[in-house]
């Protein structure tokens, strides 16, 4: 969660440095997009429109290769979406943070019958980091890049974000450096490189932090409701096996504890079912019986 609020704000806050990066274009007019797109919500990590180019530019960030549903038809289906809500050009990229030996990395189309999608697939492990170093939004992504010395990589980006001369967003690239740095370095290394108190002080720290929070309450909210449907269930459950006991002891006297404890396996549909039928019930063998035909 922390590392798709990180690069959603860098591409947010710097676009021309990803279309500059990506599309080798340069763009002034730019329009970022919600990330919901209609029919039944799906969310994107970043959709970033270049009016002038009636283009967009789709980024998919994956710290890991698995996805559900897998990650191509995922493509295939923001494409079609985006295609029939905008209809223009859609560039699309996945870029991986994080260094696997994975074969899902190098997958880059959705194949089925009659119907094959292509995009864009980066390994930002692979890439230079001359051209990342070149754009303040960018040098975060730079402590990925490829390199035969990741601390001497990691300081050079330090030295670029302490270039940086307007205060406010050297601090802001300085914390989204950090946190993806954690992706490949350990946080002594990037301590001393990088000044760990701009992340108390950050506001995109901050901005991130409760986003991240929001998003955490959310599902928190979700699963709530999930538990209480299931709570619900199960009291329903528990009602009706309370009720078909009583009935059954009224039936057939008492009930011995083996019979009652395959009872209390039985769903909710499944009592229901025994509801309607134990009043033709004579002996306890009748009732093991049934038992035996829906377990069979």
């Amino acid at each position: 969660m922390t590392y798709d609020n990180t690069l959603k704000y860098l591409v947010e806050q710097y676009p021309e440095d990803f279309i500059r990066y990506l599309l080798a274009s340069e763009a002034t007019d730019i329009q970022i997009l919600k990330t919901e797109l209609n029919q039944e919500p799906i969310r994107a990590d970043s959709i970033t429109f270049l009016q002038t180019a009636n283009q967009i530019l789709h980024l998919e960030f994956q710290t890991l290769p698995a996805s559900t549903p897998p990650l191509p038809l995922r493509m295939l289906d923001y494409w079609v979406r985006l295609y029939r809500q905008y209809n223009c050009d859609i560039e699309q990229v996945v870029i991986f943070l994080k260094p696997t030996t994975s074969e899902a990395v190098f997958v880059d189309q959705f194949t089925a019958r009659n119907t094959t999608h292509h995009y864009r697939i980066i390994r930002i492990w692979e890439q230079d980091p001359e051209s990342l170093l070149l754009s303040p939004g960018l040098l975060p992504l730079a402590t990925l890049a490829r390199t035969d010395s990741p601390q001497n990589l990691l300081q050079q980006v330090a030295v670029q974000v302490s270039m940086i001369e307007e205060e406010a967003t050297k601090q802001s690239i300085s914390v989204c450096t950090q946190l993806l740095a954690g992706l490949v370095f350990e946080p002594e290394l990037i301590r001393q490189f990088l000044r760990r108190e701009d992340m108390r002080e950050s506001s995109i720290y901050q901005e991130i932090l409760e986003e991240g929070l929001q998003e955490g309450r959310q599902r928190g909210i979700e699963q709530g409701i999930e538990q209480g449907i299931e709570q619900g269930i199960e009291q329903g459950r528990q009602s009706e096996l309370r009720l078909v006991i009583r009935l059954l002891t009224r039936r057939l006297g008492s009930i011995n504890s083996q019979l009652q404890s395959r009872l209390q396996e039985l769903s909710l549909a499944q009592l229901e079912n025994l509801g309607e039928v134990l009043l033709d019930f004579a002996t306890e063998a009748d009732l093991m019986n049934w038992l035996n035909t829906i377990e069979s």
